[in-house]
């Protein structure tokens, strides 16, 4: 048993090594190339391993990981305003598509019932193949891509009640067992919808703070994918969407300040699934049948790819898109996708479509999947060009390594200030920095600025990182501060870092890092203001110093007691509230502040 397991582990992964890196050297794609793995050692050429329906079972771990994952950039407030985009156009499409697809298999001989679910069935697109497409040319926060990722969550939503109604079609189950059955399926949705919701808004921080109170990474992983495997059991059980569930958890998480941690313990486990599922997709499809009728499965397949481009383009161009991304959303989503496996096999058992039918469509499926990566290639290097606009986006710098003493990453107001510092000093440095607008002004002026995101550990390296002694982090952004912060601690130990803040919340998450020497960027500059305000209503310039002065060390220690209860929102409140009690009491404890104030003259009337 464990050597037979063992085995089917070592032809996966031959076959991965093997196979994936042709195809991406080729320009294909690793979906491509994990495609053609499944379709190689899968029953219908090598047949090493034989079993593809329980390998695509256990892969669709891969499919919720990516999902969580997703569902953590997404933060609740942004999922909100994408509301219209879900439900507007994703209703809209599916119903374009549909319509066309049910009507060209009633064409082809199938009866209204059957040609409607087929036509829903073939209607549904791959969300884990679009959004790795997506991915891979950094394209998921474009229009297309937030567009593309709106039609595959309703997609999702919309193919949960088909799943339930499929049962019924058959026999005129409906008429037999009347609309109970639906209306229990409904009502068991909906609870464990809405159970996940408020179940995870109030129990998912506090577990994740009692995993991170164990300083242990293996629990915190653990307790990582405990959440991802629990939501989506708990909406497979209700008869939703899996994936569906972990979405959900991800978003739930989007705020949390254990968000980064999360991403990086799960990003292994679901980029391995991803490809596995790939390849069982490739497993899945029946080439023998591509021998026996190739015009008939080809044909099939062609005219699925045209007619879902066809009522993508219709889709986009009503709700308003412009033909730009309408092109590019016909591509994207032209193919079939892993859902239309079940509804097709649940039709099948349902005895509302034939056995021989159902295998037909899911090669079809699989084979407008293979299709895709190849069409989106040919559009990103020909189509999309004719469209392009004529001022091309710069590629990074390479940074020459002139054994910098500091790398500064980030150069706006903040690391110009210590650039010019340093320049005058005659200290060694390199800048590193994303905005390709702002390095070119910067570089009018004479000054030595790469274009380049200093989170990538080949730019950072280049700049001379295993040899410099500092690295600032300057940038304004948290998340993009915490994602260099994260990469330089772990590649460049040696580095010491020093790092900008933008407020208080991202103070903490520096020093949970493990980030010392912090500066919050507007605590300097609005003390300075408070101590000549303070000089303004009369208090000498010494004694208002002494007050500011007296402030700093306090709120030092505040925010050190606020680090301790990180993530309690409630224990957070009560120091905050106890701070200020005690700046308070300090404050009339000293004899010179309280003296002075009490000498400030009325306000005149």
């Amino acid at each position: 048993m464990a050597s037979g397991l063992l085995f089917n582990v070592l032809i996966f992964l031959a076959a991965a090594v093997l196979i994936v890196p042709v195809f991406k050297r080729l320009g294909l794609g690793e979906v491509l190339g994990y495609l053609a793995a499944g379709v190689v050692i899968g029953p219908s050429v090598l047949a090493l391993v034989p079993d593809a329906q329980g390998v695509l079972q256990f892969s669709q771990v891969g499919i919720v990981l990516l999902l969580f994952v997703i569902g953590l950039e997404l933060k609740p407030s942004r999922l909100r305003v994408m509301r219209k985009a879900v439900f507007g156009f994703g209703s809209l499409q599916v119903s374009v598509t549909t319509l066309l697809l049910a009507l060209a298999a009633w064409w082809l001989g199938l009866s209204p019932a059957a040609a409607i679910v087929v036509g829903f069935s073939l209607g549904l697109c791959s969300t884990p193949l679009v959004l790795h497409l997506l991915g891979e040319r950094k394209e998921l926060q474009t229009r297309h891509g937030r567009h593309a990722f709106a039609l595959l969550l309703f997609q999702d939503l919309a193919a949960i009640p088909v799943l339930a109604i499929v049962p019924l079609l058959a026999a005129d189950a409906l008429m037999t067992n009347g609309a109970t059955p639906l209306l229990r399926e409904v009502i068991l949705a909906a609870g464990a919808f809405a159970g996940l919701i408020v179940g995870g808004r109030f129990l998912l921080r506090p577990l994740f703070h009692y995993a991170a109170a164990t300083r242990s990474r293996e629990v915190f992983a653990g307790t990582a994918l405990l959440v991802v495997i629990g939501a989506a059991l708990l909406m497979e059980l209700a008869g939703l969407s899996m994936a569906l569930g972990a979405f959900i958890a991800g978003v739930l998480l989007a705020d949390s300040e254990y968000r980064h941690n999360i991403e990086a313990d799960i990003e292994p486990y679901r980029g391995l699934l991803l490809g596995l599922f790939f390849m069982a997709v490739g497993m899945m499809a029946e080439i023998g049948l591509l021998a026996e009728i190739p015009l008939v499965v080809l044909g099939l397949t062609l005219g699925l790819v045209l007619l879902k481009a066809l009522s993508l383009l219709i889709a986009t161009r009503l709700y308003g898109g412009s033909w730009k991304e309408a092109a590019n959303l016909a591509v994207l989503l032209s193919q079939g996708g892993e859902f239309g496996f079940v509804l097709l096999s649940a039709a099948a058992a349902a005895a509302l479509l034939d056995q021989s039918l159902v295998s037909l469509l899911i090669l079809v499926i699989s084979l407008s999947m293979v299709v895709t990566p190849l069409l989106f290639q040919l559009h990103v290097h020909g189509l999309r060009r004719l469209y392009a606009p004529s001022r091309t986006k710069p590629t990074y710098d390479s940074p020459r390594d002139e054994s910098p003493q500091i790398i500064i990453a980030g150069f706006g107001r903040f690391g110009q200030i210590m650039g010019r510092a340093l320049q005058g000093l005659k200290i060694p440095y390199t800048v590193l920095d994303i905005n390709a607008e702002q390095v070119e002004v910067v570089r009018r002026y004479g000054n030595k600025v790469y274009y380049g995101d200093a989170s990538r550990i080949d730019l950072l390296k280049a700049a001379g990182a295993d040899k410099a002694r500092v690295l600032v982090v300057a940038v304004g952004d948290p998340e993009a501060s915490m994602r260099i912060v994260e990469q330089a601690r772990r590649q460049f130990p040696h580095l010491k870092l020093y790092a900008r803040a933008r407020n208080r919340y991202h103070a903490h998450l520096l020093m949970r890092a493990g980030v010392i020497h912090i500066v919050r960027e507007l605590l300097p500059a609005s003390l300075e203001l408070t101590r000549d305000a303070l000089v303004g209503l009369g208090i000498p310039p010494d004694q208002a110093q002494h007050t500011i002065d007296t402030f700093r060390p306090h709120d030092e220690e505040a925010l050190m007691r606020q680090l301790a209860v990180f993530g309690n929102e409630k224990k957070q409140i009560q120091t905050i509230q106890e701070a200020a009690r005690e700046l308070e009491a300090l404050y009339e404890a000293d004899e010179d502040i309280a003296t002075r104030v009490e000498e400030i003259p009325p306000r005149p009337h």
